[in-house]
């Protein structure tokens, strides 16, 4: 089992940057596949990016390709999602998540272990 607490929301202005962390516990993240999403008011939880287990292959939704990067630090059992050029449209909760297939998978369906989540809020 993996406990994971996600952190580092906020309030920005369109344009800036965060980073989201999501920290570990019970057992390593490079033993899972790692996810991050998000959901806005009304709307389902979507996909933004992913992580492979072992090889730390990625892979992004469209809407952040290019602007959002997702990245593991295995000697703090962390995973990031760093967040550039951030739009209004980025504006939910996210949250990270873990499952013990091999690869990523964009339903939120397929994660056994989720984080409480953390709000970002981006003004125009």
């Amino acid at each position: 089992q993996v406990h994971l607490v996600d952190s580092g929301g906020g309030l920005v202005q369109a344009g800036g940057s965060l980073r989201l962390s999501c920290a570990a516990s019970g057992r390593t993240v490079s033993t899972y596949a790692m996810g991050w999403f998000r959901q806005a008011p009304g709307k389902e939880r979507e996909f933004v990016a992913g992580i492979n287990r072992w090889s730390g292959g990625t892979t992004y939704a469209d809407t952040v390709k290019g602007r959002f990067t997702i990245s593991r630090d295995n000697a703090k059992n962390t995973v990031y999602l760093q967040m550039n050029s951030l739009k209004p449209q980025d504006t939910a909760v996210y949250y990270c998540a873990a499952t013990t297939k091999m690869t990523i998978h964009p339903s939120p369906g397929n994660y056994d272990y989720w984080g409480q989540g953390t709000q970002v809020t981006v003004s125009s």
